[in-house]
């Protein structure tokens, strides 16, 4: 099939154009520049954003792809989870399209996408595997039984790492988003400078948390002088780079230590950080480890299309009253 995506969860206004399975024809992605001043996302900037520049995005997608909308066979849209009105932005397009060229339509989790992701690019990363999904709101380790059966091992109880990132690069005088800001400045750091606090929540327990963290990074450098901060930057962030990863990478090759499992997919858009995929290769002794490239891991509607072509093929299909769910599970 051919299949439009269209991604609008937060701030990335996103199409792509796939031929199912894995063939990907255009994945354009608009990335909200506006934000930047905030230090974060504003949802109803983001949201006049996406309605100023979806239409633009998708008919660049048909462009890239050489197809007319009318070759489309589905379409696939995120309806959740993400911001309210930034959802409603591309799923009420979605639907307007699909009706009006009478085309078949599918709603997709944004989370199940992410885990799509490598099923872009490695046919090799088959069902059963662990699957651990991290980006500035999510933070989930999954057991895929098989593609659209995945169990839920533990998600974060408050901070994803993402946001973990934002924040403290936010207290560290550091730019927004705040992971490729750390990264850099951790380039020359000694990850050893500071031991900054790991959250186990316990002895076999999957699950995350991160707002500690940021806690303590604040804490250290109250009562340190502002030539101590400056001279010991890279210190601080590749310390504190350190705890985050450690924790994720822990927790993913214990998941498939326990389920005996030989596979591990990272995504999402903490899935770019080097010192995370470094530290899950150094540790993985025996489990093949999947990866995505850049643009696969941050917000894009490539995923989205796979995935959606996956259950469009199987007959499945979504009501056109299908709402969108800020807080939708997988």
């Amino acid at each position: 099939m051919l299949i439009l995506g269209i991604e609008t969860s937060c701030d990335e206004t996103a199409a792509a154009i796939l031929t199912t399975p894995r063939t990907l024809l255009a994945n354009v992605v608009y990335s909200q520049i506006i934000h930047q001043k905030y230090g974060g996302v504003v949802p109803e900037l983001a949201s006049r954003e996406h309605i100023k520049r979806l239409v633009g995005v998708v008919d660049e997608s048909l462009t890239r792809a050489g197809q007319q909308l009318s070759d489309i066979e589905g379409i696939a849209v995120t309806y959740g989870p993400g911001l309210v009105g930034a959802l409603l932005v591309g799923l009420t397009f979605a639907k307007s399209l699909a009706q009006a060229a009478n085309k078949p339509f599918i709603g997709i989790n944004h989370i199940e996408g992410h885990i799509f992701s490598n099923y872009l690019e490695s046919p090799e990363c088959r069902p059963p595997f662990v699957a651990l999904v991290v980006s500035g709101g999510h933070s989930s380790l999954f057991h895929v039984r098989a593609w659209g059966d995945y169990r839920l091992l533990g998600k974060t109880r408050d901070d994803a790492p993402g946001e973990a990132f934002d924040k403290v690069a936010k207290i560290l005088g550091l730019s927004y988003p705040g992971g490729p800001a750390i990264q850099k400045a951790a380039e020359n750091g000694n990850p050893k400078f500071f031991r900054f606090p790991r959250a186990t929540m316990g002895k076999d327990s999957y699950e995350f948390s991160f707002s500690g963290l940021k806690t303590a990074v604040a804490l250290y450098i109250k009562d340190k002088a502002p030539e101590f901060i400056r001279e010991h930057l890279a210190d601080i962030c590749a310390s504190f780079q350190e705890s985050v990863c450690d924790i994720l990478a822990r927790k993913a090759i214990a998941a498939c230590r326990d389920l005996r499992l030989e596979r591990l997919s990272i995504s999402g858009g903490v899935a770019m950080n080097k010192r995370l995929r470094e530290m899950v290769e150094e540790r993985a002794d025996g489990i093949k480890v999947f990866k995505p490239s850049p643009l696969l891991c941050t917000d894009n509607a490539a995923m989205i299309a796979a995935a959606g072509g996956w259950h469009l093929e199987r007959g499945e299909r979504s009501p056109l009253n299908l709402n969108a769910v800020p807080y939708l599970q997988l």
